[in-house]
Formats: C-alpha cells, sequence, structure tokens
C-alpha cells in the first residue's frame, strides 16, 4: 500500500494539533508512549488473550478505529524521525504467529525503535503492523478507509478542543 499520502495527511494534522498545543519539547518519546498504548487498547479490543473470558472481541469496526489510531502514532513517529521520505510504500514481509504473539513482539519492537530509532526498526514496525492486519483480515483498502475516517474525526476533534 502506497504511505505518502497518508505521511501528507499525517504531518498536516500533527502541524494543526501543535499549533493548539504549544509547549511540548519531546514529542517523540510521548507519540511512542502513545503508539504502545494505541498497541494495547488494540490488542483489548480482540480480546485474543482473555483466555479466561467467552466474551467475543469488539466489533470490526470498533477493532479497525483501534488499528489506525496506532497507524495515526506510526506514520508521526517516521516524521519525526525523517523516514517518511525513505518509506514510499508499506514495506514487504510478514511475521508469522498468533495474534497474541505479534502483539508481543510488535510491543517489543516499538520498545526498540523508540530507544533505537533506526530505519530498519521502523520498517519491521510497519512489517508486524501490516501481519496484524492480515490475522484481523484487514485489507489494505480497509486500513485506507479507515485511516480517512478517523484523520477527519481527529480534525473535528481537535477543533472541538479535545
Amino acid at each position: 500500500m502506497e504511505l505518502t499520502t497518508l505521511f501528507t495527511m499525517q504531518r498536516d494534522l500533527d502541524s494543526f494539533i501543535q499549533s493548539n498545543h504549544e509547549g511540548h519539547a519531546d514529542l517523540f518519546t510521548k507519540k511512542g508512549l502513545a503508539l504502545l498504548v494505541e498497541l494495547s487498547e488494540l490488542a483489548n479490543e480482540t480480546r485474543c488473550f482473555k483466555f479466561w473470558s467467552h466474551k467475543e472481541a469488539s466489533p470490526h469496526h470498533i477493532i479497525i478505529e483501534e488499528y489506525v489510531d496506532s497507524i495515526h502514532f506510526l506514520l508521526s513517529l517516521g516524521i519525526e524521525k525523517g523516514f517518511d521520505a525513505l518509506v514510499q510504500e508499506w514495506p514487504d514481509g510478514e511475521v508469522d504467529g498468533e495474534l497474541t504473539d505479534l502483539f508481543i513482539a510488535t510491543n517489543s519492537a516499538i520498545n526498540h525503535f523508540i530507544s533505537d530509532p533506526t530505519i530498519e526498526r521502523y520498517k519491521m514496525l510497519w512489517i508486524l503492523y501490516g501481519s496484524i492486519a492480515k490475522k484481523l483480515n484487514f485489507t489494505n483498502k480497509d486500513v485506507w478507509h479507515a485511516y480517512m475516517e478517523k484523520n477527519e474525526e481527529n480534525y473535528a476533534r481537535q477543533k472541538k478542543g479535545y
């Protein structure tokens, strides 16, 4: 999937947010923690690790919204490090495993990226997120449309003083 448009949209959203919220020094670390939180919220909605519960996963629209919340921060982190010019397409690759294992691997990869932000680690995050999308049966089209909708919602929230 082409990412250039998403990077452009994310850069615009980030600029809009920052113009309304001045005074934040280390945005990379804050965005890194936000990505970890969004990944955890996604895992929670899938309920893939909740062996003690018979409750079903959240509906598809809730899970994909949580998924693209992560994509917003993944794009934003790449912009912070200038990797948006180097990653114009979703990197090829796939990590096999159960969904729970993919969440753990992605969590670990995010932590490694935050502490040592290299292009290789960044690309691996995209590969892991692509693997999660595949396990969740999300197509590129699903992700694209959900990102567009959430991007609009994020602007509306900011305009209302979120």
